[in-house]
């Protein structure tokens, strides 16, 4: 088996034209954050690089709009990254700049090989253009029409009213966003990759984690849905892709090369070659060689992405990457969907989103309230939701009623009755354990339980499981509980002192425990706890291998005598004014936004005739993973599916074209109804039924079992 010598975990680039919110802390930023202090704490070689996306289209349309140069709009937004990211506790080792020249040069050096290389195509095609300002439009500069919704100020590369993704040509009534004329249609050179051409090799990739018969990477380690939106990509057939622009704002196409006047990089000859620059930059300054983490294959690449950027990180990148020579490919792209707050898609067009540097403001001392929550619900697999209502149930019940709870019982008790000095015991004493058994704590079972415990949580981490290995982390201190409660040690201690001294030993390296392995999750509760418990503030090298290793051994983690500090409260409960005050700005920000579109209220529909209960019992509905989707040709409302239903996969023909695209639906988690009848659509075979919600205003969710249950399980 290949072990990495070494670690390159990216983020993507947050672009620089409006700040953050919670969906992008929950899509890469804080499951790469817990993944890179995690293997550092393993004592892995790993390199954290992320920087600020500043060249591009939106850029210049923001400046245009506010009246003021990009410079200005990239410094603010730079500025306000780096703040939010720094008091959210993302720990980046190097956070770049597209922006800076050093960037400017590796892109372009990048551009000038491809192009010596002759790996571009120099097409000439019609773009839109704007008479009036005498400039080509980017996607970005037309509005119009959204042909799919109505919405009337859809841009050119995507309706932010319902999301569908669009060419300029398909708008209707296009307007230049600079003048507000209409744009006509003039020709343009510019240089493409046929991503064609490399099709062959992107498939075998993808599918079976190969290239040219080498093994790359493990596809049964990648989500679903990120294989599932490259395969629908490849199976449409890919098409050569513009790597340049006409655009004022950027990296400059070589000057070198004919032709070049006025044309620069396309963000996607840009933007990710800024993780090559960031590294040059981190390697640098900290004595390394960048060319370790990129060019040697020992090293393992992971892409940490939102679902929006799955096909550019696993399709274009790797054959930028792979057609200019001697780079490494990603060893996986654990892309995650999106969080939805209160009930709709975050948008950042309508306000509808808590932005993280308010939040920040409003909750100050607060970070990893949110951190957790994040991790809770993050949409590894699937959408999630944020509700102000669920953080506060969240914080009150499960920060503080348990984890926090016990620590305090724990630190309250050891003052109580040993001053705060870590009590000498008798290890042959028996004492009930968390399962409710009578056990030697550090004799038996008890250790050896903790040390598979942190082992458990330390895989779901490998495995990109972090909801998982954060419900093992509260598993844990659940179990330390368990202890108090069993044992009873307020009781005990006037009868049984010595048994007392076993528990409240046991207790305190529950808590030793949970100040190291919450660090990846929790890190600023974790300097707090290590300061409670009078230890080292964590550095992270090597912290987890090291816990790991003294109670594998059965060793204690800190010896009697020791010390420990005054308890302090390490969350506090959220009162309904709070978050009454959240919910009320939320609602107040979206009605001073323009509104996108209307929403057309209508009465539900009537509850149908009433069935018997035989009826009922006839219908086998059945969990399932959706696997692959296209659309039904000359068919708009249908798509064909292929599902896994554990035991078997079925196509499945469904009627959800107009509210999901292909992409969007692949890796959703389904109900079923199984025992329907077959039968042919559109010249395909369907067998079977996918449940869908309905709601007021004709808008279809899919009907989707909880995490954690098998394809295949009976619905009742």
């Amino acid at each position: 088996m290949h072990y990495p010598e070494r670690y390159l975990v990216t983020a993507a680039l947050p672009y620089a034209n409006g700040p953050l919110h919670i969906g992008h802390l929950a899509g890469a930023y804080i499951p790469a954050d817990i993944y890179v202090r995690f293997q550092r704490m393993m004592g892995k070689d790993i390199a954290y690089i992320c920087g600020s996306d500043e060249n591009g289209a939106a850029i210049t349309l923001r400046a245009l709009k506010e009246g003021k140069k990009p410079e200005d709009i990239v410094n603010e937004y730079d500025a306000i990254f780096r703040k939010s990211f720094k008091e959210m506790g993302i720990s980046f080792d190097m956070f770049h700049r597209t922006s800076d020249p050093s960037h400017h040069e590796t892109a372009q050096e990048f551009f000038k090989t491809l192009y010596d290389q002759g790996e571009f195509k120099e097409e000439v095609s019609e773009q839109y253009y704007d008479e009036e300002a005498n400039q080509f439009l980017a996607d970005r500069y037309i509005k119009g029409t959204c042909p799919k919704c109505s919405y009337d100020a859809a841009y050119g590369d995507q309706c932010e009213n319902c999301g569908s993704t669009l060419s300029p040509t398909e708008l209707i009534e296009p307007k230049s966003t600079i003048t507000g004329s209409e744009p006509v249609m003039k020709e343009t050179k510019h240089w493409y990759l046929p991503l064609d051409k490399y099709e062959g090799w992107l498939r075998e990739w993808i599918t079976d984690g190969t290239v040219d018969g080498e093994e790359m990477h493990d596809p049964s380690k990648w989500k679903n849905h990120v294989l599932g939106q490259c395969k629908s990509w490849l199976d449409g057939g890919l098409l050569p892709r513009s790597m340049t622009r006409d655009l004022d704002w950027g990296v400059d196409v070589p000057k070198s090369i004919e032709g070049s006047e006025g044309k620069k990089l396309y963000v996607w000859m840009d933007a990710p070659i800024g993780y090559i620059s960031a590294t040059k930059e981190w390697a640098k300054k900290n004595g390394k060689n960048w060319e370790d983490y990129w060019k040697d294959d020992k090293s393992e690449l992971i892409h940490f992405i939102g679902k929006d950027n799955i096909v550019f990180h696993c399709l274009i990148f790797p054959s930028i990457l792979k057609a200019h020579g001697g780079y490494i490919l990603p060893k996986n792209v654990p892309a995650n969907q999106f969080m939805n707050l209160e009930g709709d898609k975050i948008s950042t067009s309508r306000n509808w989103a808590v932005w993280v540097h308010e939040y920040l403001e409003d909750f100050q001392g607060q970070q990893d309230e949110l951190r957790y929550y994040l991790i809770k619900n993050m949409p590894e697999l699937k959408d999630s939701e944020f509700t102000w209502s669920g953080f506060q149930e969240m914080n009150n019940n499960e920060l503080v009623n348990n984890l926090a709870n016990f620590v305090n019982r724990v630190i309250v008790l050891t003052h109580k009755y040993y001053d705060g000095v870590v009590p000498d015991f008798d290890e042959d004493l028996m004492i009930v354990g968390p399962e409710g058994e009578a056990e030697t704590a550090f004799h038996d079972s008890e250790i050896l339980r903790l040390f598979d415990d942190v082992h458990v949580l330390c895989q779901h981490i490998r495995d990109y499981d972090f909801r998982a290995a954060l419900s093992q982390l509260m598993s844990i201190s659940s179990k330390g509980n368990q202890i108090l409660q069993f044992n009873e040690p307020w009781k005990l201690q006037k009868t049984d002192p010595e048994t007392v001294k076993v528990v409240m030993n046991l207790a305190l390296h529950y808590v030793a425990v949970l100040s190291t392995v919450m660090r990846p999750f929790l890190p600023f509760t974790s300097d707090k706890l290590q300061g409670m418990l009078n230890l080292d503030v964590i550095k992270e090298e090597d912290e987890m291998l090291s816990m790991l290793d003294l109670l594998a051994a059965g060793e204690l983690l800190f010896p009697s005598g020791h010390k420990i500090g005054e308890p302090t409260h390490l969350f506090s409960r959220i009162d309904d004014t709070v978050i009454a005050a959240q919910k009320a700005k939320l609602v107040k920000t979206v009605e001073e936004t323009p509104a996108v579109a209307a929403t057309v209220i209508v009465e539900p529909s009537p509850i149908k005739d009433e069935i018997a209960f035989d009826d009922f019992m006839k219908m086998d509905i059945r969990t399932a993973t959706i696997l692959t989707a296209e659309k039904v040709k000359k068919a708009d409302k249908l798509l064909k599916l292929e599902v896994d239903m554990g035991s078997e996969k079925r196509t499945v023909v469904s009627g959800i074209a107009e509210h999901y695209s292909p992409e969007e639906v692949i890796g959703k988690r389904v109900s079923i109804l199984a025992n329907l009848a077959p039968r042919k659509i559109r010249g395909v075979e369907s067998k079977g039924m996918i449940l869908m919600a309905e709601d007021a205003n004709g808008k279809l969710s899919f009907v989707s079992p909880e995490d954690g249950w098998q394809n295949g399980a009976t619905v009742r």
